[in-house]
């Protein structure tokens, strides 16, 4: 557990001190909601459907922002080949990253959720917990399978065209369970009626941080 946190600890101390990674996702986030709120001017009828999916969306392009920072000052730097030079299993290098990525990205949601509650009246504080769980479980998978194709895209060329093309397809459960969940909340519904894509949403998550552990050694290998 030690060399998880050291790993984690770094990579936010890092961010921390800069800020580039959470305050670009935080205002790339910021922009996609305006843009979208002004050119489709929603009615209230409308903001309902729409806030789950454009919740989402925007989630997941900050999310990319993020992720390709992830893996790109170790290969910069050529620390990546010290930290796998280390004698550490390399599933802890993952979650060590997987965690700091983690820990970023619920941030920069968290200071955008309140712009959702203004621009397109998001009854948040009615559904608090409910749409906080939903978000860090989608988040949690989100960042665990994105995690993994930020080590493998850092090595080719064209990684920030290469890691969306290899996530997206994979996350698009993870998606369709976060909206499902979320629109069925927003409306009021019990949560019988969104039950199954909850616990779709749990599957992947349990799936999406042990399978990327286990071969993750074999990704980072050149």
């Amino acid at each position: 557990m030690r060399q998880i946190f050291a790993i984690l600890w770094k990579d936010l101390l890092v961010e921390f001190k800069s800020k580039e990674s959470l305050l670009s996702m935080f205002i790339f986030g910021l922009l996609i909601l305006v843009i979208f709120n002004f050119a489709l001017e929603p009615t209230p009828a409308m903001k309902q459907l729409l806030t789950p999916g454009l919740l989402w969306v925007t989630f997941l392009f900050t999310g990319v922002l993020g992720l390709n920072r992830s893996f790109a000052l170790e290969k910069e730097n050529m620390a990546i080949q010290g930290m796998l030079l280390a004698p550490v299993d390399r599933g802890l290098v993952y979650f060590g990253k997987f965690g700091a990525n983690l820990i970023v990205l619920l941030l920069a949601e968290v200071m955008t959720l309140p712009f959702f509650m203004l621009f397109l009246n998001m009854p948040l504080l009615q559904h608090f917990w409910l749409i906080m769980a939903i978000i860090f479980l989608g988040t949690f998978g989100f960042v665990a399978v994105g995690t993994l194709f930020s080590a493998m895209a850092t090595n080719v060329k064209m990684s920030e065209v290469m890691l969306p093309l290899l996530l997206f397809p994979v996350a698009t459960p993870i998606l369709l369970a976060s909206v499902a969940s979320i629109r069925e909340i927003l409306a009021g519904e019990p949560f019988a009626t969104y039950q199954n894509w909850f616990m779709l949403l749990v599957g992947f998550d349990l799936i999406f941080i042990v399978v990327p552990s286990l071969i993750f050694e074999y990704v980072v290998e050149e």
